[in-house]
């Protein structure tokens, strides 16, 4: 997609006015993880509130420069997860799968890592262009909860970062690794949840035909679990962000 593209989907569709050589940054998490006070600590007073295209729900963008490059930062809703049982997690899934930011920041709570582990798992599905900012490192050492960042980072195999936002401790370093994903500096190989041998042979059988219709565009593999999952209103979203003239194509994969 080129950058005139991008820029007008994300103007029409999400109500995001970029500029050009502007990164844009995703940042995504459960509620209550600190992620407000993650954005508040990256863009500083540099950001306003509206709402979502044809939604209710606060649309709040912040700016920030690191190294000479400009940042617009994203706060997504505080979601669960991204299967879509609710607005606030139709808007953050369809902002990363179409909205395409140069890298989604996905905020953790450090007391309760393995619960918030779940929505970043769903979006290292979506897109290898993820950071992990564990935030409330402090309140976990009070918790005497030790967290092997090393070692965590190397089985997602994605940049970890920690941070104690209120106090911005971190945070620079979390700029830092934005820049060097969003230039392409770095670059991961996300870790893929494996699901049950029937589900996998059916991913495999489903990715042929997949792979040219997509092409590189999305993640087939995920793609190929949302046909699975028969999530209608999700291949509708994948028909019109291909511009197919009709859903035809993709919803004969679905049937093979």
């Amino acid at each position: 997609m080129n950058e005139e593209n991008h820029c007008r989907i994300l103007r029409e569709h999400f109500g995001i006015s970029s500029v050009p050589e502007q990164y844009v940054v995703a940042l995504a998490g459960n509620p209550n993880v600190g992620k407000s006070t993650v954005f508040n600590a990256l863009t500083g007073l540099h950001q306003h509130t509206g709402n979502w295209p044809g939604k209710t729900v606060d649309n709040t963008q912040g700016t920030f420069s690191h190294r000479k490059k400009k940042f617009l930062l994203v706060d997504l809703p505080g979601t669960y997860s991204l299967l879509a049982h609710t607005t606030e997690e139709q808007i953050a899934r369809d902002f990363i799968c179409f909205g395409k930011p140069d890298t989604t920041v996905v905020v953790l709570d450090a007391t309760c890592l393995e619960r918030n582990l779940n929505l970043a798992l769903q979006i290292m599905e979506i897109t290898p262009s993820v950071v992990i900012c564990v935030n409330l490192m402090d309140e976990a050492n009070k918790k005497n909860i030790t967290i092997h960042l090393q070692e965590l980072e190397k089985e997602l195999d994605v940049p970890i970062i920690a941070t104690i936002a209120r106090r911005e401790e971190g945070i620079n370093n979390l700029k830092e690794i934005i820049h060097q994903v969003s230039s392409g500096l770095r670059k991961s190989k996300p870790k893929q949840t494996i699901y049950s041998p029937e589900i996998e042979e059916a991913i495999q059988a489903l990715l042929p035909s997949i792979q040219p219709i997509v092409s590189h565009k999305l993640n087939p593999r995920w793609v190929a679990l949302r046909l699975l999952d028969g999530d209608k209103t999700m291949i509708e979203n994948i028909t019109r962000y291909l511009n197919f003239q009709n859903e035809t194509d993709l919803r004969e994969v679905a049937y093979l």
